[in-house]
């Protein structure tokens, strides 16, 4: 074991929120000794990591994620095991997410503050911590966004015309449903727009919390990041966090030494490795259930069996359809083609526009059903609809989104433009664990179930976003049929079934219609294609103890002093949007709350 170094706060991962927080706390007090440990590599100025449109490269094999593979087999998907993926690299997420800038309704973080006993955690406290990380690039005044804050939002270097066709049939297909210029303010629902994006629409870079809140700190000595460090275990003392051991990983360096280092923390000790890391941390420190404990020979020193439980994320699907060969689309960016690539390159270098300054998101909307689709999702869901969705107006099932470009691997497809769909679901009756299978190897895979298709409530809402997507799409003057393999298959004959097309249905074509066989096409189909819109919370709950809760509102976890929890575990219900805004507020919060009790200003 090497010897011990001190320092004053110690961050068990580098995430997203470690970042946002260790840098406000830095910023503050230059003087405060912060540590910093990340599993994976640094990002700065790493274009895989600075340029919007290589976000697809972030999330396959060999990139700076970690895919988390469900431990068995799962009947209702498929008989497969489901794979997620989480940032692995200083910035975590938010420097290989799809940069979307997703908020979530107000009802969500009410439903924090109120059903979960969390005073300051409703919308009303959140909003300003919301405004005060962004700069709001869109339109000035908008009184819901900020207009100081290091992070940019902007619509992106281009619109393409795959997101003006989307949003103009929108208008003339759906027109029971407004266009919103915002539906990112916390309260519009049921409205297409325009979307928004942490792309800095001066720079066309992305807009990441490392960046913009470690690497622009570098002449602060004290404030330390180490990469590739994997933390094992915080030590605890007569009950006070006082430090953690770590390693090396051994993903980028699988021969790397093994030595057990200690870092001491005076003050604070902060496990902010995700919904996946920050349980396991905490399982091997001796925090947790007892059988879970027990069974990897870690003595138990508080009993805490919500400790990763109540696992929730985004099933999503990710369909495709052929789009006409001059279409606006980033697939040849996507599939590297040169003489393309150099001309956009040329144009982002230039001023900062262009299809590298895209994540192929231009339009989407958060679907509340209508009457109609009420009743064609059926009596699974009536009961969800009656309890939960019916009187917070608020509150989406669906988010559908259009895109200019396949969202998938694009060596197994062939090459040719395409009109990417993808839809997840807002509030999925999904509820999973994970644990931990070593209470002495911090590199041994946990015990994961994800929950996901459980429910046929879940299913009915998948079917009717399919079916819905697909009318959309299908209307827009680029489509030209499905792409076969990332649809159902329907039964031979069926109305329904899927083929090339040479141009779009009319505006007023009717719907197509779907048999009983069709419907259990669809079913089959996201049982076999469903998958993690890499949107992971909740594994350390800010609940009540008493209710499975970890942490407490100021993140404290419970039975230890000098331990906090700040990242999306603490996230105790799900919400309706990407977890990018939300992975900020939260980590805005913990730095409030930090600064509070060290007695610094910020």
């Amino acid at each position: 074991m090497s010897p011990t170094v001190e320092y004053d706060i110690i961050f068990a991962g580098g995430g997203t929120t470690a970042c946002l927080v260790a840098g406000r706390l830095a910023a503050a007090n230059p003087t405060l000794r912060i540590l910093i440990l990340e599993a994976g590599p640094h990002t700065k100025d790493v274009e895989n990591h600075t340029l919007p449109s290589r976000c697809l490269d972030n999330v396959e094999p060999g990139s700076n994620s970690t895919f988390f593979n469900a431990a068995e087999t799962t009947p209702s998907l498929g008989g497969r095991p489901l794979i997620v993926h989480s940032g692995r690299c200083v910035g975590g997420g938010s420097n290989i997410n799809f940069m979307m800038y997703t908020r979530a309704a107000a009802s969500d973080y009410d439903d924090w503050e109120t059903l979960y006993h969390n005073p300051g955690w409703g919308s009303k406290d959140l909003l300003p911590l919301l405004k005060k990380t962004e700069t709001y690039q869109i339109k000035d005044g908008a009184p819901t966004h900020g207009y100081s804050g290091p992070l940019k939002v902007s619509y992106g270097g281009v619109f393409t015309d795959v997101g003006r066709q989307a949003l103009d049939v929108a208008a003339k297909y759906d027109p029971e449903r407004s266009i919103a210029e915002d539906s990112n303010d916390l309260m519009t629902c049921n409205a297409y727009s325009r979307w928004q994006k942490w792309i800095d629409g001066t720079t066309g870079k992305r807009s990441d919390t490392a960046h913009y809140f470690i690497y622009n700190q570098e002449s602060n000595k004290n404030l330390q990041t180490l990469p590739e460090k994997v933390v094992k275990r915080v030590l605890i003392e007569n009950g006070r966090a006082v430090g953690v051991e770590y390693t090396n990983d051994l993903v980028l360096s699988p021969n790397a030494d093994q030595t057990i280092f200690v870092a001491r923390a005076t003050q604070l000790v902060v496990v902010s490795a995700g919904a996946f890391g920050s349980p396991s941390i905490l399982e091997r420190s001796g925090i947790g259930a007892k059988d879970v404990l027990d069974k990897n020979g870690v003595p138990q020193l508080v009993d805490l069996p919500g400790v990763g439980e109540n696992y929730q994320d985004h099933p999503v699907a990710f369909p495709a359809y052929f789009a006409d060969d001059n279409a606006e689309t980033l697939d040849a960016l996507y599939r590297g083609d040169k003489k393309v690539t150099e001309e956009q390159m040329a144009l982002w270098s230039n001023d900062g526009t262009g299809l590298v300054a895209h994540n192929a998101y231009d339009v989407a909307i958060k679907v509340r059903p209508s009457i109609k689709e009420l009743q064609e999702l059926g009596p699974e869901f009536e009961s969800k609809w009656t309890n939960f969705f019916a009187g917070r107006p608020d509150k989406s099932v669906v988010l559908l989104a259009p895109c200019s470009g396949l969202i998938g691997n694009h060596s197994v497809v062939p090459e040719r433009a395409y009109i990417g769909a993808c839809y997840y679901l807002c509030y999925p009756d999904s509820i999973g664990s994970v644990h931990i299978t070593s209470g002495d190897n911090p590199h041994t895979p946990q015990r994961f179930y994800s929950g996901f298709l459980d429910s046929p409530s879940d299913l009915a809402i998948l079917r009717l976003a399919y079916k819905r997507m697909r009318e959309w799409i299908r209307r827009m003057p680029s489509y030209r049929g499905e792409y076969q393999p990332l649809h159902p298959v329907f039964p031979e004959g069926s109305a329904a079934a899927c083929k090339e097309s040479n141009g779009p249905a009319a505006i007023d074509s009717p719907d197509i219609v779907y048999t009983a066989e069709d419907d259990k096409a669809i079913e089959t189909f996201h049982r076999e294609i469903i998958t993690s819109a890499r949107h992971s919370l909740g594994t350390c709950a800010m609940k009540p103890r008493a209710a499975g809760g970890v942490v407490d509102s100021h993140l404290n976890v419970y039975g230890v002093h000098g331990l906090k929890v700040a990242d999306l575990s603490v996230v105790p219900s799900n919400i309706a949007a990407n977890t990018y805004s939300s992975a900020l507020v939260i980590g805005e919060k913990a730095a409030v709350t930090i600064a509070e009790e060290l007695n610094l200003l910020l």
